[in-house]
């Protein structure tokens, strides 16, 4: 259970971090829904670098949950492991929540593709993360 859990949260770590990386080559397709908008204007502009940086740390986090779940070693120093483990969670866990104002599952600006997007898969993607991740977490301690 602990490994079909940790490659499916792995794969989609994985293709976040492989559409940031088509962001950075180019692609247009779902920017705009990205990123969140007042109505009139997005509230910043990602750069080529953020947008690298955030397909960079995709990436490693897709690597991180098969090395915190035990199927692969390699780049993360063991003692990093379950401190880093529940950092993730925590992030996802709190993406999902949100700000309460432009992000999350009690956001309160609505009505703009961005907010329409992050109700309908965003947030509720991120929960799905950071409890498997949870989930990971207690099935490793139970092991």
């Amino acid at each position: 259970m602990t490994e079909a859990l940790a490659w499916g949260t792995s794969g989609v770590l994985l293709g976040i971090a492989l559409l940031h990386v088509y962001w950075l080559l180019g692609g247009r397709k779902g920017h705009e829904a990205a990123v969140p908008h007042t109505g009139q204007r997005p509230l910043f502009r990602p750069s080529k670098l953020a947008t690298g940086i955030v397909a960079l740390l995709a990436a490693l986090a897709a690597w991180f949950v098969l090395e915190w779940a035990g199927i692969r070693r390699g780049i993360f120093p063991s003692a990093v492991l379950p401190y880093g483990g529940w950092a993730l969670t925590a992030v996802f866990l709190l993406r999902a929540v949100g700000d309460f104002k432009w992000l999350g599952l009690f956001k309160s600006r609505k009505g703009t593709t961005f907010a329409k997007w992050d109700t309908l898969l965003y947030s509720p993607l991120c929960l799905t993360i950071g409890v498997g991740l949870l989930a990971i977490a207690w099935l490793r301690m139970q092991a």
